[in-house]
């Protein structure tokens, strides 16, 4: 079970991508449920690919009265990922990185990010992102990682609490819509064939 204190993070402040305004992260689940993706970079190709990827989700949850955000650690590629169109939601910065923090998302260090960076699930991802025509960039903060909250309206309580485990790691589609109960009709990427030329570059 999820031991997110949503009183304490709901207080933590958040930038909108938009307005530049800072708003409470509580004022984001007050009047709807919300899906909180928190990405590791704008720039990461992976990332870009999983926000397209839970974007295929956004009519739907609109249709249900859920909201779709994407968070960031910093301002650094927002611009180029907006223009990019890889997400459907509205965007927040997390600049402090608190919310990062306090939802237990990890931070690499410059040793450790290189092997989980070169690991077979990100290998995959890119590879699936690279097939779909998304790029990528090495520009930004590199050691963050990030995941996913899912939280029911007025913040009654946590419906998904999701860590990455590795940079690859994200929640299927279904395993988003069986947790806000909604039927979807996306589907998801196709992985493609692993094989040494994908999966070793």
């Amino acid at each position: 079970m999820s031991t997110v204190d949503l009183a304490q993070i709901g207080k933590n402040l958040l930038k909108c991508g938009e307005t530049g305004e800072s708003v409470e992260l509580q004022s984001l689940w007050k009047d709807q449920p919300v899906v909180l993706f928190f990405l590791r970079r704008f720039g990461c190709q992976v990332c870009r690919w999983m926000a397209s990827e839970v974007s295929k989700l956004e009519s739907d949850m609109k249709a249900s009265g859920v909201s779709l955000v994407g968070v960031g650690p910093e301002e650094f590629g927002l611009k180029e990922f907006k223009e990019g169109g890889y997400f459907k939601g509205s965007i927040y910065i997390d600049e402090q990185k608190k919310t990062y923090k306090d939802l237990g998302f990890k931070r690499y260090t410059a040793i450790s990010v290189v092997p989980a960076a070169l690991a077979k699930k990100v290998r995959n991802a890119a590879s699936k992102a690279t097939v779909a025509g998304i790029q990528g960039n090495f520009s930004g903060d590199l050691l963050q990682s990030g995941g996913m909250l899912i939280v029911a309206k007025g913040g009654e309580k946590v419906l998904v609490h999701f860590i990455q485990d590795s940079p690859g790691d994200h929640l299927p589609l279904e395993d988003i819509s069986k947790a806000l109960g909604i039927s979807a009709k996306a589907e998801a990427g196709q992985k493609p064939v692993c094989n040494d030329d994908v999966c070793t570059r």
